[in-house]
């Protein structure tokens, strides 16, 4: 599997999508700002994903 990198665009849990931002040794974090509906879904700005939870859209 190959892991994300820091600009990398990742997709998640139900289709979310967020812009990594820092890679971890088993996760990376992710800005979920990058979605056009992040407010109408009211999430944090920054979330954990475990690298075996996601798959690597945009790199």
């Amino acid at each position: 599997m190959k892991k994300a990198e820091i600009g990398n665009v990742i997709e998640f849990r139900d289709g979310l999508k967020g812009i990594v931002e820092k890679v971890n040794e088993n996760s990376v974090i992710v800005d979920l700002t990058y979605m056009k509906n992040y407010r109408d879904l009211e999430l944090e700005e920054k979330t954990v994903v475990n690298h075996k939870n996601y798959k690597i859209v945009e790199a």
